[in-house]
């Protein structure tokens, strides 16, 4: 029998931070609105649903936390129709970790999945990129801002 493979996304890069604190960067949004969204209704919890945004497009996203391993794995549901988003953490050393964001579940087919997994691995890479800019140097890279400035595009805005 065939086996089928799930389409997956799948991003990765290399911290040199302590894996508790990359960990913690994901599940405070204080953190997090540092190098991916903007606003947060809360930090990230099981059962919980929490909301996130965008203000610079005008779009938000609620996320539902379905599993926590502390410095392990964050399995979050978002997106509609809903897809899987794990981040697994690797310790290589005391001060280096390995992010890895898998993103899986996806329900088009066709033209529409390969566009969804293009832009879901574009825009992981870019969320990893910022966080490796915040945590290990301490700037505010704004990737996530720029990728699609009102000057050149109206991405996000709306559709």
């Amino acid at each position: 029998m065939e086996q089928v493979k799930t389409p997956t996304v799948e991003t990765q890069m290399l911290i040199r931070k302590p894996v508790s604190q990359v960990f913690q960067a994901f599940i405070d949004p204080a953190i997090t609105t540092n190098f991916w969204f903007t606003k947060s209704s809360g930090q990230l919890e099981v059962g919980k649903i929490v909301k996130w945004e965008w203000e610079m497009y005008g779009v938000s996203i609620n996320v539902l936390t379905k599993e926590i391993i502390p410095n392990k794995l964050i399995s979050t549901e978002w997106g509609d129709p809903a897809t899987t988003v794990d981040y697994e953490f690797t310790a290589l050393t005391d001060d280096t970790t390995y992010v890895v964001i898998k993103n899986y579940g996806f329900k088009e087919t066709g033209d529409d999945l390969i566009q969804a997994i293009k832009d879901n691995t574009g825009g992981f890479t870019t969320v990893l990129d910022g966080l490796k800019a915040y945590l290990e140097h301490n700037i505010k890279l704004n990737l996530v801002a720029d990728k699609f400035p009102k000057a050149v595009s109206n991405h996000g805005q709306g559709d």
